[in-house]
This record gives C-alpha cells, sequence and structure tokens, in this order.
C-alpha cells in the first residue's frame, strides 16, 4: 500500500506539526517539512528547492508571525505562495492553519489585511449559515484558539463555513480538497507555551479582549481536544477526494 506523503511548512522555530503529528503517523505517513524560519531573512529562494508537487499527497501551512505581506523582509514568501498556487493547480488535499489560511487565500488573489481587532485566546466561532451539506461540517458553535491580528478575504469560487462577530472569516473550503483556517485547531500545550513565549518577548497583542497569557498558561489539557479532533475530522475530509 502506498504510503501518504504528507509536507508541512514551518514559520516558527518548535512549533512543529502541533496535534495532528499522532494522527498521521497512525495512519503511516511519511511527513516531511520545509522550515522557512530558519533560512535567512535576505537569502533568494529558488522555488526548486522546494519539494515537488507529484512528491506530496497532502499539503499543511502552519502558522507564522510575519505578514503574508511582508515579503520585503521575508522575501521566500513569494516563493512560498508561487509553490502553493502551483501545488493548488494539481487538485490535492490542502490544510492552511491561521497564517498558512491567510497564504492560500493571499497566493490566490485574496487580500491579506489587519482585523479589525485582534483575537487572541478561546474563543467561540459559529456555523455559517447555508453550508451545503457536501461541505466539511462544523458544529454550531465550537470553542477555539485564536492568535491573530491580520485576517483574509474568502478566496474567489470559495465557501465561507465559519464566522464570528471579532472577525467573519474564520474557515473556508476550497472544491472538496482545500480548507483555510483562521483559528488554531492544531493548538497543543507545547504550541501555545511557544505562542506565549513570542508574546512576552515582542508584546504584538493589545486589544483589550484578549485574554491574559497568565490565564492562557492555566489551560487544562480538555480544552485542546475539541479544536485537535476538528483538525482530524478535516485531515479526513480533505483526504476522501
Amino acid at each position: 500500500m502506498k504510503k501518504l506523503k504528507v509536507h508541512y511548512f514551518q514559520h516558527i522555530a518548535g512549533e512543529g506539526f502541533g496535534s495532528c503529528y499522532e494522527y498521521l503517523k497512525a495512519m503511516g505517513a511519511e511527513i516531511t517539512a520545509t522550515e522557512f524560519f530558519a533560512l535567512p531573512t535576505d537569502s533568494a529562494l529558488d522555488i526548486d528547492a522546494l519539494p515537488h508537487v507529484n512528491d506530496v499527497d497532502l499539503l499543511i501551512i502552519m502558522g507564522g508571525e510575519m505578514s503574508v505581506n511582508d515579503e520585503a523582509n521575508f522575501p521566500w514568501l513569494k516563493v512560498e505562495k508561487r509553490w502553493i498556487r502551483r501545488y493548488l493547480a494539481s487538485e490535492k488535499p490542502a490544510i492552511g492553519l491561521c497564517l498558512g489560511g491567510q497564504l492560500i487565500a493571499n497566493a490566490l488573489g485574496a487580500n491579506v489585511r489587519r482585523n479589525n481587532v485582534q483575537e487572541l485566546g478561546w474563543t467561540f466561532v459559529n456555523k455559517s449559515d447555508h453550508v451545503p451539506a457536501e461541505y466539511f461540517q462544523l458544529p454550531e458553535q465550537i470553542s477555539v484558539m485564536q492568535w491573530h491580528s491580520e485576517t483574509f478575504d474568502i478566496p474567489k469560487g470559495a465557501i465561507r463555513l465559519a464566522e464570528n462577530q471579532a472577525c467573519p472569516n474564520q474557515l473556508y473550503q476550497i472544491g472538496k480538497n482545500v480548507l483555510g483556517f483562521q483559528f488554531h485547531p492544531e493548538i497543543t500545550p507545547h504550541s501555545l507555551n511557544i505562542f506565549i513565549e513570542h508574546e512576552e518577548e515582542g508584546m504584538v497583542f493589545s486589544d483589550i479582549h484578549n485574554q491574559s497569557l497568565s490565564n492562557l498558561k492555566k489551560t487544562p489539557n480538555a480544552d485542546y481536544v475539541i479544536g485537535n479532533q476538528l483538525l482530524n475530522h478535516a485531515i479526513d475530509y480533505v483526504l476522501r477526494v
């Protein structure tokens, strides 16, 4: 039986693959990564240095602190987006998580911009109205981890699957094989600690609606499970096609 070849794009040192690593390994997946954070910011990345599209069965694009629009400071972003467009043209499965969802949207021509408010911490998102039955289905309301200042517009041809009052575009689907999340269903205690450490160093978030970092450090393990299971279902869904 052919092994599932999963490749992920990583933008933060130490973040890893999140909750879905064990799930994919249990499938017998062969997992590889491109670590963009390890590249010198002034280096020119050749697109041929990235995997060949034919060698990837599932692409997962992780989050990051940079903006998708910051190609001047992170020149590899332009190459990453070119590769994403090439991969999506093959109609293979892909999942984008926070920055990853923004990168897919932007690679397809959608605007990524500053959201009206920052979202940091556990919030609720709601299933959008009139989602066709054959599309990926969410609960009517679900608690998720947010960690973003920017947001994506829904790409042309995509359908919005989830929303909330603070940020209307929380999840979209393209065709039957691409899901772009604004939130972090992959969050684990390990990756949340990394997010918190980065925020303590950089103090990027200032909105009064954000949860305190001290409270986030006390998150019970059970709170992670809902989003982690949602991501597992999302992987199953995009691999069905």
